[in-house]
């Protein structure tokens, strides 16, 4: 049902789905989203990974899991965080991944939508501890395309090899509001 609505919802937007990369070769990943400029992300995203099938969750404030709502939040891949607690969240997310047979784990590492000086790579770490593959995924809004562009696998590769393979795939991806995104990540 879900793979409908993606579809669905995708093609009344006037959006394409870009279904190069073979994710359902991979099991468990992380998966990178960006440019991250509005809240519209969220939607194209959520619905092309329904499209593509994909078992996608994301970390998200756990006010926003509590309320009458929050089962819509976690039905769509949500998992309440406690951020004011001091928690070590890539242990979290990597004991999610280690744990569980099929999981893409969505991360927004801009942080925001605003224009960052540079990317959080939690991400990063997580996916080299949990031993998995960073998916990039993307909406691209000058030519309404939406999907994972590509897959990095990290070994034999250097935190600053993998982020300059990730600042050269995103460099040409257009947000919804370009000057909201410094293409320069690191």
């Amino acid at each position: 049902m879900k793979q409908f609505l993606g579809k669905f919802f995708l093609r009344i937007m006037g959006w394409k789905l870009d279904i190069s990369v073979p994710v359902h070769s991979i099991s468990k990943s992380v998966l990178v989203a960006a440019p991250h400029t509005t809240n519209w992300d969220f939607f194209y995203a959520v619905f092309s990974f329904w499209a593509m099938g994909i078992p996608m969750k994301f970390f998200i404030k756990d006010s926003w899991t509590k309320p009458w709502y929050g089962f819509l939040i976690k039905a769509v891949g949500g998992i309440g965080i406690n951020r004011s607690e001091r928690s070590n969240k890539v242990d979290f997310a990597v004991n999610l991944l280690r744990n569980d047979e099929n999981l893409y784990l969505l991360n927004t590492p801009e942080g925001s939508r605003a224009w960052a000086e540079k990317w959080k790579t939690g991400f990063y770490f997580i996916a080299d501890r949990a031993g998995v593959p960073i998916l990039l995924a993307y909406c691209d809004y000058e030519k309404k395309i939406a999907g994972i562009g590509k897959v990095i696998y990290l070994e034999n590769k250097t935190q600053e090899e993998v982020l300059t393979e990730i600042e050269a795939f995103y460099k040409d991806i257009k947000g919804k509001f370009p000057e909201n995104y410094n293409p320069k990540i690191f």
